[in-house]
C-alpha cells in the first residue's frame, strides 16, 4: 500500500534554531530572563530546554552576522513513520539531505519548504536525564520546578512569515500531514494566514503573509507558561530587565492564546502565552477570518500593533 501522510504522523514540533548577531546577548537573555535551562554548547550553537520540555533541547541558539531562523525540526511519530514521510518527499521532488551527529538527536533529514524555510524530521532523540536537585518529586516530569525569570513550561509553537501563505499551508498539509485549524483569507481567495496542527493542539506552526514578499523569514516562536497570571508575571520581568515588549499581554481570536510578544538581543521576536484551545473532533474544519473580521483587532479589541504585520528576521 503506497504511503500517504496523515495527520499525527508528525509527532510535534521538537526545536527551532534561531541565529544571533548577539549570541552571548541572547544565550544570557534566554537563562537570565527567559528562564531556559542550557544543555549543551557545541561549535557556534548554544542548546537550551525549558523545565518541561522532555527533550534534551527544543532552541537551538547560532551565532551569525544576522538574525532569523536556522531552522524548524519536527519529531516523527516513529522510525518507520520517518522513513516512510522522506521516501514520500523524495518520490514527489523534495530535495534533502541526511545529517548526522546533530546535538540532541539522530539523523535528519533537512528539505525546504515551499518559501524556502529550513525544515528537518527525525525520529530518534536524546531525553534530558535530570540529576542533583534537578530531579523531580513528581515522577512524571521531566525536570524538578525550581523557577528562574519567566520559566515557560515547554517549547509550544512557532509562527513564520512567507510569500505564499497558501503553497506552505498546502504543502504542511499534504506532505507533512499537518491539519488545518484556522484561516485568514481577505477577498474570497487571498490567503493571508494559516494555522496548522500535528497535535491536538490548535496549531504547531502558522504562516503569515510577509508585507515585503520576501521569502523564508521568520516571525516568532512561542514558549507555553501555565497562567495568564504567569504572563503578566512575565511582562513585569521583562519591563525590569529593559527589554523590549512589542504588545501585550492581551488575547488572541484565533488561537485564544493570552499572549505577550517581545524580541531577544539578537532581534528576533519571541512570545509567551498560556491558554489556547484543544481540537477534540475528528471532523473539524477549518475556521475562516476574513479582512472585516481582522479589522476588529485583537479578542477584546486591542488593535493589533503595525510591525506585527512588517517585523520579521532576517530584516529585509
Amino acid at each position: 500500500m503506497t504511503y500517504q501522510p496523515s495527520f499525527q504522523d508528525i509527532a510535534h514540533l521538537g526545536h527551532v534554531e534561531l541565529f544571533t548577531p548577539k549570541i552571548a546577548e541572547s544565550v544570557a537573555f534566554f537563562k537570565n530572563v527567559v528562564g531556559l535551562h542550557e544543555s549543551g554548547r557545541r561549535g557556534d550553537s548554544v542548546f537550551l530546554r525549558a523545565w518541561g520540555d522532555y527533550a534534551l533541547h527544543t532552541l537551538q541558539l547560532t551565532s551569525s552576522k544576522t538574525s532569523g531562523m536556522g531552522h524548524m525540526a519536527f519529531r516523527a511519530k516513529s522510525a518507520a513513520i520517518l522513513t516512510e514521510m522522506t521516501g514520500y518527499l523524495t518520490r514527489n521532488g523534495v530535495q534533502g539531505k541526511w545529517l548526522d551527529h546533530e546535538f540532541g538527536h539522530g539523523p535528519a533529514f533537512r528539505f525546504a519548504g515551499p518559501d524556502g524555510h529550513a525544515i528537518e524530521l527525525y525520529y530518534e532523540t536524546e531525553r534530558f536525564v535530570p540529576t542533583g536537585d534537578q530531579v523531580p518529586g513528581f515522577r512524571n516530569q521531566p525536570q524538578r520546578y525550581s523557577p528562574h525569570g519567566i520559566a515557560p513550561r515547554r517549547l509550544d509553537h512557532i509562527n513564520l512569515l512567507a510569500k505564499d501563505v497558501k503553497a506552505c499551508r498546502e504543502f504542511f498539509r499534504d506532505a507533512l500531514g499537518m491539519r488545518v485549524t484556522e484561516q485568514i483569507v481577505y477577498d474570497g481567495d487571498q490567503e493571508m494566514g494559516a494555522w496548522l496542527s500535528t497535535t491536538l493542539k490548535s496549531y504547531d506552526v502558522a504562516f503569515t503573509k510577509d508585507h515585503y514578499d520576501a521569502r523564508g523569514r521568520f516571525h516568532h516562536l512561542t514558549y507555553f507558561i501555565d497562567s495568564r497570571e504567569d504572563v503578566l508575571r512575565a511582562a513585569d520581568i521583562l519591563v525590569e530587565s529593559g527589554a523590549f515588549i512589542e504588545t501585550g499581554p492581551h488575547k488572541h481570536n484565533i488561537g485564544q492564546t493570552f499572549f505577550l510578544y517581545f524580541y531577544e538581543p539578537g532581534g528576533n521576536r519571541c512570545e509567551i502565552a498560556s491558554g489556547g484551545y484543544l481540537i477534540f473532533d475528528p471532523d473539524w474544519k477549518p475556521v475562516i477570518w476574513n479582512k472585516e473580521d481582522r479589522a476588529k483587532g485583537q479578542a477584546w479589541g486591542l488593535q493589533t500593533v503595525s510591525t506585527f504585520h512588517t517585523y520579521g528576521t532576517p530584516p529585509v
